[in-house]
């Protein structure tokens, strides 16, 4: 009897990392994939990006509804409730056998309280990092407790998730789904991308990915020093809309100033995975603060200035240069990523976070692994003497 394994999916951020690992269960003979997809993925404000995962083919089992049109950190805290309840009688229903959730989103908070309320074994992707300077930190570390199996991007993420007292066998390095995209997706070309886009990819661009700093009381403080070195740069910036956090409406507001005075500027409300790996491959640099600087800029070698502290403490490679909020700061770093020499001493560089292969190995354990109380009832790795 097939197995049937759950899968929840709050904007256009996971369901990048999530999209082969959806293929792959969805293609499995003996697994039931039940697809749930909440939060920003519903709102219009953010692109819709529920109908990206239509148009790739997957089939929904359950919209929630829960993202508050509020730009504070108590609408934060409601969409967490809202999503709790609707996922209670969602999840109370379907009883799947595990359900799969992904990285550090507050949202995800929501169906990890409710799986483990009824019993539901819970399997996390991208566990044991870290991430000093977002409140995602916390919430990453809360998932990694409450689930049952780990599958990490790092070997570090991993001996650090088996620190926090989960037993080993539990506990798998994989890489970064995402990275997935760069192995089996065929990214798009150049002049396919200008077609699309109505950009001119012949003059050198920068990708610009910054979102809320959702640890400090002042979450867009960044971002003066940030569109003060931006004006000074010469390179055209193409600006992605941030996540939907506290203080995005603010940024967003910012952002389109910005572009009003910069006419070889560009602002992309939602960009599809394809889409946007294929653009960060043809970018000159990526500036900000996003994960893909971290994650998946390395597997193209594209030099990244890492703007302030919200990836602070994350594992990264040679291409990213780690600057503070200070404009003259971020203008230096950007001269340095830019140089001929800078990009060319990347050549041949690794990724740290795996090599594309995660999908498969993810799909193996949790096709097979034994359900039940022995995978539900955790036991501590960990010998303490009294």
């Amino acid at each position: 009897m097939p197995r049937t394994i759950a899968v929840v999916t709050t904007s256009r951020a996971d369901y990048s990392h999530l999209y082969w690992p959806l293929r792959d269960l969805a293609s499995h003979p003996e697994i039931n994939l039940q697809l749930i997809a909440l939060g920003p993925h519903l709102s219009p404000e953010f692109g819709h990006t529920v109908r990206q995962i239509e148009k790739d083919g997957f089939s929904i089992h359950s919209r929630i509804e829960c993202l508050l049109s509020s730009d504070s950190d108590v609408g934060m805290a409601k969409t967490i409730g809202l999503a709790t309840l609707s996922l209670a009688d969602c999840l109370g229903q379907m009883r799947p056998d595990i359900l799969l959730i992904i990285a550090d989103r507050y949202e995800m908070l929501a169906p990890a309280m409710v799986a483990v309320a009824l019993r539901i074994p819970i399997a996390h992707i991208e566990g044991g990092e870290i991430s000093e300077g977002a409140i995602d930190d916390s919430i990453r570390n809360a998932l990694t407790k409450l689930s049952h199996v780990h599958f990490t991007s790092t070997e570090a993420a991993r001996a650090r998730v088996i620190a926090f007292g989960e037993e080993p066998w539990r506990v798998h390095r994989v890489g970064s789904p995402s990275l997935d995209h760069l192995r089996r997706s065929g990214l798009k070309a150049p002049d396919q991308l200008e077609s699309e886009l109505g950009v001119d990819l012949g003059v050198p661009f920068s990708l610009v990915g910054y979102h809320p700093v959702t640890i400090a009381r002042d979450t867009t403080r960044e971002t003066t020093a940030l569109f003060e070195a931006l004006r000074t740069t010469a390179i055209r910036p193409f600006f992605c809309y941030p996540n939907a956090d506290a203080g995005s409406r603010s940024l967003i507001e910012r952002t389109r100033a910005f572009c009003q005075t910069r006419p070889d500027s560009k602002i992309f409300i939602n960009l599809d995975p394809i889409t946007y790996w294929s653009l960060l491959r043809n970018a000159h640099l990526l500036i900000g603060n996003s994960s893909s600087g971290i994650m998946e800029a390395a597997s193209f070698a594209t030099p990244v200035v890492n703007v302030g502290i919200r990836q602070q403490g994350r594992e990264r490679g040679r291409n990213v240069l780690d600057a503070p909020a200070d404009a003259a700061a971020i203008l230096e770093n950007i001269n340095i990523a830019a140089s001929k020499e800078f990009r060319g001493g990347l050549s041949g560089m690794k990724n740290p976070y795996g090599e594309g292969c995660a999908s498969e190995q993810i799909v193996s354990f949790l096709s097979a692994v034994p359900l039940g109380e022995s995978l539900f009832m955790k036991r501590s790795s960990s010998e303490f003497a009294y």
